[in-house]
């Protein structure tokens, strides 16, 4: 589907994921629908236009077949006059969702399908910055926060943007198998694959929001050798500054001490790897810890453990 002020990433990502299956011969086919009556073009959040689309009535569809429904610039998402030209859109989306057809949103576009109503009583997600807002218009949805993508009765919702492309990935997946999306993975360049219950904002996300390009180069490195022994007196001297000072700068900015911050990757990465049945000496070797360290974490995962030598 291709909404007015459509953000690029959200319908081009999944869109890509299946054109490249497609060129590895799976049966997929792929349509751009406009959501609204006209023959008008459709112009992208970022000023690229669409023309030649095919009007959401023309298409007929069935119980194999995707609706893809991508997130929009907020201003025309809330707007009482987009509620209201997409009402017909919005009833069309209740009969194929009767129908059997799999209904997906990247992004914002969970509001979309809400308005519809065919998320109520239903697991969905959407965009982290938009969660209470979704929550209070949408009350009867089961909206669960920190969550990439929920997939359930034929329903798939998706977090912010980057995270329709997991999502295509899954449902590639479900259709052709794991051995087959990991060969369109790699085609796209994507060598880790994010699934379901991973979170929206990693750890490595969610305490970089701030500007000392010293701390981000601790964070870097940290997060690029986890598999190693790393002590302070080699981060100071990577950025210039003495072990002490470093520790309390890092603190202060981060609001975790170095130690915290590194166990905390550790513990991310260490359920990662789970997630992809490594064995636990395999796990053990990417974390930089010993097989019996890892067994401890595991055993008690809010155990401080702290980088040698700090």
């Amino acid at each position: 589907m291709v909404p007015d002020q459509v953000h690029l990433l959200d319908l081009t990502g999944p869109a890509h994921i299946f054109y490249e299956a497609m060129e590895m011969d799976a049966p997929f086919e792929i349509s751009f629908v406009r959501i609204t009556a006209g023959n008008d073009a459709i112009n992208s959040s970022s000023g690229l236009g669409f023309a030649n689309l095919v009007d959401f009535n023309a298409i007929s569809l069935g119980a194999h077949d995707y609706i893809f429904i991508p997130g929009i610039d907020s201003k025309l998402l809330f707007s009482d006059s987009f509620k209201a030209e997409t009402l017909p859109f919005q009833h069309w989306l209740q009969v194929q969702h009767a129908m059997g057809v799999h209904i997906c949103s990247v992004c914002t576009g969970a509001f979309i399908v809400a308005e519809s109503g065919i998320l109520n009583g239903k697991p969905c997600t959407t965009h982290w910055r938009y969660m209470d807002r979704f929550r209070e218009q949408y009350p009867k949805a089961l909206v669960e926060s920190n969550r990439l993508f929920i997939s359930n009765e034929k329903i798939t919702t998706s977090a912010g943007v980057a995270s329709g492309i997991d999502m295509a990935l899954y449902l590639v997946e479900q259709t052709m198998g794991p051995v087959f999306a990991l060969k369109v993975a790699r085609e796209v360049v994507v060598y880790t694959r994010r699934t379901e219950a991973d979170p929206q904002l990693s750890i490595f996300l969610q305490h970089r929001n701030h500007m000392d390009n010293r701390i981000h180069s601790v964070q870097d490195y940290l997060s690029q050798h986890l598999s190693e022994k790393v002590t302070i007196e080699r981060l100071a001297e990577l950025v210039c500054m003495s072990p002490r000072n470093l520790s309390r700068l890092f603190k202060a900015t981060t609001q975790l001490t170095i130690g915290e911050y590194h166990h905390q990757l550790r513990l991310e990465k260490i359920e990662h790897l789970r997630t992809e049945n490594h064995k636990q000496e395999t796990i053990a070797k990417a974390c930089g810890v010993s097989p019996s360290q890892l067994r401890h974490i595991l055993r008690k995962k809010d155990v401080t453990y702290k980088l040698v030598s700090l």
